[in-house]
């Protein structure tokens, strides 16, 4: 999910610390109801064909108006927070398990497809936007139910690692569907990969290694509110390698080298750009650059399946006493403010950039393999290449996102596999 500074498809261009908690419910005043939300552009992209289609033929249709129903019958706000969180946790379990094989299928679209989740979400979060009950709503209280359902269905409050006893611990990450209103049949081959691997293991040749998934929003709102911290400080301390993945160039893996403190304003899913410094705390001791700390001289050098991958180096920077952004494709200079990482100027980047900042303010960057990995943009077959027209599924798109999930496992099997990083601190993180 990034916007490259190199000639890729247009596909490509895009997916390449503390948080303050919303105070408690019985904190909360009890003042009358203010009035529903309007849809957000997300919410609204729900009604168009194809994504009616996706719920249809996976079975998800039915989710929202469940919820919907299950909301009615909340009788208080505590009420409420309980259905928000255990509706939201019960679609993120669905999905893996759809994905991973378990249960009904639901339809006839292929259990790999990582859309349902989305759109089915998006369904939640319109109810809840909408939602007026008899005991009233503020703003609060209705930012703090979206907040738990966003929370809950997307698996950040379900990572379970088993005792450290002879198993590794991996986490990784992926993102929602993106560049909609381009395409609002896209699907995200990252998301799909934290679908299918959550909760598996994989065996590596220092034995096996326990796979935990979350997913984040296509939003620079949510990052800058530290979306990104708060789901993985509690983790990284305690795993033995993370990665970061998000869908990048056509054609080929990239094992980002170096991630940049810069947005360049990409719109996001919500049609909102931002462009500057990334936004963290501390932001006086913010470096403009971090680096990957994964074994990517042995991830490139093994066969991980039909997609080459690479050790992407090149950063776009503004040089010491300069004005102008220059290329380099060995990564940045001393002195240097970032205009680019490897993985571009959106999200991508920048979830790499602040998984790796808080590795490192953690103290962990010398022992902890973790970096950002871009998977291949998914592409759909040749004969269905229009959005106006095309199908939402056939069978060479199928086979490109099973071929990338696989690739992925495999990735991750051999970084699983590597000694810790020996990283110099300048290399990790660059001022």
């Amino acid at each position: 999910m990034n916007r490259l500074r190199v000639p890729i498809g247009v596909l490509g261009l895009a997916l390449l610390a503390g948080f303050a908690a919303p105070p408690a419910a019985s904190a909360l005043p009890a003042v009358s109801g203010t009035a529903a939300e309007v849809p957000t552009a997300e919410e609204q992209r729900l009604d168009r064909a194809a994504p009616q289609e996706i719920l249809r033929r996976s079975g998800f249709d039915a989710v929202a108006p469940e919820f919907a129903r299950a909301l009615e019958r909340a009788g208080s706000y505590a009420q409420a927070e309980r259905v928000v969180r255990r509706q939201g946790a019960r679609l993120w379990q669905r999905a893996v398990d759809r994905v991973q094989g378990r249960g009904p299928a639901g339809g006839d679209l292929s259990r790999d497809d990582d859309r349902p989740l989305y759109w089915a979400r998006l369904g939640m979060t319109r109810e809840v936007r909408q939602w007026q009950p008899a005991f009233g709503m503020t703003d609060v209280r209705r930012a703090r139910l979206l907040d738990g359902l966003e929370r809950s269905s997307r698996g950040q409050d379900a990572v379970r690692f088993p005792p450290r006893e002879g198993v590794k611990r991996i986490l990784v990450t992926g993102f929602d569907p993106f560049t909609l209103d381009r395409d609002v049949r896209i699907s995200n081959p990252s998301g799909a990969t934290a679908l299918a691997l959550d909760g598996t293991t994989v065996r590596t040749a220092d034995g096996p290694a326990r796979v935990e998934a979350v997913v984040f929003p296509v939003r620079w709102r949510d990052f800058a509110e530290g979306a990104v911290e708060r789901a993985l400080r509690p983790y990284l301390a305690h795993v033995d390698l993370f990665t970061t993945i998000s869908q990048g160039r056509v054609g080929r893996f990239d094992v980002e080298r170096t991630n940049g403190a810069w947005r360049g304003g990409f719109p996001d899913n919500e049609n909102a750009s931002s462009t500057g410094t990334v936004p963290v705390t501390d932001p006086a001791a913010q470096p403009q650059w971090t680096a990957t700390t994964l074994p990517y001289a042995r991830i490139v050098a093994a066969r991980s399946g039909r997609f080459p991958v690479y050790d992407h180096t090149s950063v776009t920077e503004i040089p010491a006493g300069g004005t102008d952004p220059v290329i380099r494709p060995d990564g940045p200079t001393p002195g240097s403010q970032a205009r680019a990482g490897g993985g571009g100027d959106y999200l991508s980047n920048e979830i790499a950039y602040r998984a790796t900042l808080l590795r490192d303010r953690l103290g962990l960057g010398a022992s902890l393999p973790g970096g950002h990995v871009h998977t291949p943009v998914l592409e759909f077959g040749a004969g269905n290449t229009d959005p106006a027209t095309g199908a939402v599924t056939d069978p060479a798109f199928v086979r490109n996102r099973l071929d990338i999930v696989a690739q992925v496992r495999a990735i991750l099997t051999v970084a699983a596999s590597a000694e810790a990083p020996a990283v110099d601190a300048a290399e990790r993180s660059r001022d």
